[in-house]
């Protein structure tokens, strides 16, 4: 044990300080607070008399004090388990925040979740300095801007971590990282540690549900709403009730799900939940093509988006009429084949193979959900799906097209930023071919046999080739092309769709 510099104290009192400034206890708590934070870092004493300021982040306190702790360890995992060890001592306890954030939200919403977010990326819930790293561009296409990442936030495994996890035992606690069991788990080689996560309870149909922001956010304020019952992915009215009660309670935020078939859906299936925040996605910016009239609904105003995948817009002041126009479009597709485009409503083995992706948003005093049409078929030709990513677009993005892909964000794998620096060196004369990944090199022969590189623009050229690809991309994942076949078959699904009872 070991006794305190005034420097090191005064560490140790702004730490402090900052639970005080995210509510989290009270003065009264303060002395607790410090010995808590003196005993994880192996002190007995500090100096006295020291006032606590909150000058300095927590995330920078928080080095500081793993600095004065001085312990090493083999593992990046621990050393995780340990930061948030710290972290937790002034962290809001679940009910300390949920009573906080309830009191402001009777105040304004607004100020409720400014709080909330403040809470998350003071403590780490949010890796601010990890997400900073990603590469972000965007790319003009003939559908509007389309946004690229290159995600590079979460942190590589050493070889020694992926070893320790693959002899690790197998565990069943928490059951997914989405599990409400993971609010105050300490961790461990193969789940992160999360002491200081914290969810915020809503009840959405007679359901418990709880959401809290994203560590590794791809967009502003992204959130994940989770349903605490366990059950698998699901698509229908439920669901869209599900979306328009979340933006009634947090109007600021989109709001979408996954679709529930494993090749257009997201990662995990077993585990129904939402993706929302703070940010107007590309597709939302999206021109209307063409507006379908539904005769059954005349308080919706339904469109259909210029989009490479085929997006439908529905629209109305009154929620539950958008659930159901929004039904009655699923519904339809749902029972629906064109053999001419490859578009079957179910598989050979007779499985349903038609879903959606929906999309809620609350804007200008009208409820807005946008369907986005899926197929989840294979064929011969397309083994890894009709409707995913074709062969040569997959040297980008060879991944599902889940929700966030959908609306016009690219989240790319990390191996492309020093893949991609490979092929800029290469139409630059930096680099002979065979140094380019395989998997890049006829496209890079491509690029330079149609473009004129240099070292001044060959970057921006690079970033503008991968945009065109992710919109190829998109258009592959699309059921509807944006050729003539695609929008005569889009047209006859309309008049079947305006014709159905």
């Amino acid at each position: 044990m070991k006794s305190l510099n005034e420097e090191q104290s005064q560490v140790v009192v702004d730490f402090v300080a900052w639970g005080l400034a995210m509510h989290a206890y009270s003065e009264r708590e303060l002395v607790y607070r410090t010995n808590l934070v003196l005993a994880q870092i192996g002190a007995n004493s500090l100096v006295q008399g020291l006032v606590g300021n909150t000058d300095t982040n927590l995330s920078d306190l928080t080095d500081k004090l793993v600095a004065i702790q001085d312990v090493s360890f083999e593992m990046g995992w621990q050393k995780d388990i340990n930061r948030t060890q710290l972290l937790n001592i002034v962290t809001p306890t679940p009910d300390v925040l949920a009573d906080e954030f309830e009191r402001l939200y009777a105040v304004d919403p607004e100020q409720a979740v400014k709080y909330y977010y403040f809470i998350s990326e003071s403590v780490e819930n949010v890796k601010v300095k990890d997400i900073a790293r990603n590469i972000a561009f965007t790319h003009n296409s003939k559908y509007g801007d389309i946004e690229i990442t290159i995600n590079l936030s979460k942190p590589e495994k050493t070889t020694a971590e992926i070893k320790a996890a693959a002899s690790a035992p197998k565990s069943s606690y928490p059951p997914t990282a989405l599990d409400y069991t993971n609010e105050g788990y300490l961790g461990t080689v193969t789940a992160a540690p999360r002491l200081t996560h914290r969810f915020i309870r809503d009840d959405f149909s007679g359901e418990t549900w709880g959401w809290h922001y994203s560590p590794y956010a791809y967009f502003e304020e992204h959130a994940i709403f989770v349903n605490f019952k366990r059950q698998a992915m699901e698509m229908g009215q439920r669901t869209f009730t599900r979306l328009m009660q979340i933006v009634t309670r947090y109007p600021m935020y989109m709001v979408g799900s996954n679709a529930d078939l494993p090749i257009v859906g997201g990662s995990i299936l077993s585990q129904e939940h939402y993706q929302g925040g703070r940010h107007e996605f590309p597709m939302m910016k999206a021109d209307v093509k063409q507006t379908v009239q539904l005769p059954e609904y005349e308080d919706v105003t339904v469109s259909v988006l210029n989009w490479p995948m085929t997006a439908f817009k529905i629209s109305s002041e009154y929620a539950a009429e958008v659930v159901a126009a929004a039904e009655f479009l699923r519904r339809t597709w749902e029972n629906y084949s064109d053999e001419s485009l490859m578009i079957h409503a179910t598989s050979a083995e007779g499985d349903r193979q038609h879903t959606v992706t929906p999309i809620a948003q609350f804007k200008d005093g009208q409820y807005e959900l946008y369907l986005v049409l899926r197929d989840n078929g294979t064929s011969s030709e397309y083994p890894m799906g009709i409707f995913h990513p074709h062969a040569d677009v997959q040297h980008i993005k060879q991944e599902n097209i889940g929700l966030i892909e959908v609306m016009g964000l690219a989240i790319l794998p990390a191996r492309l930023l020093n893949e991609l620096e490979k092929v800029e060196d290469y139409l630059v004369d930096r680099a002979p071919l065979e140094e380019v990944a395989e998997s890049h090199r006829d496209w890079a022969q491509t690029i330079k046999n149609t473009r004129q590189a240099s070292p001044a623009n060959v970057h921006e050229m690079v970033h503008e080739e991968v945009g065109k690809v992710f919109v190829h991309v998109l258009e592959d994942a699309g059921v509807y092309k944006s050729d003539e076949a695609g929008q005569a078959g889009l047209n006859r699904f309309i008049d079947y769709l305006t014709s159905a009872k």
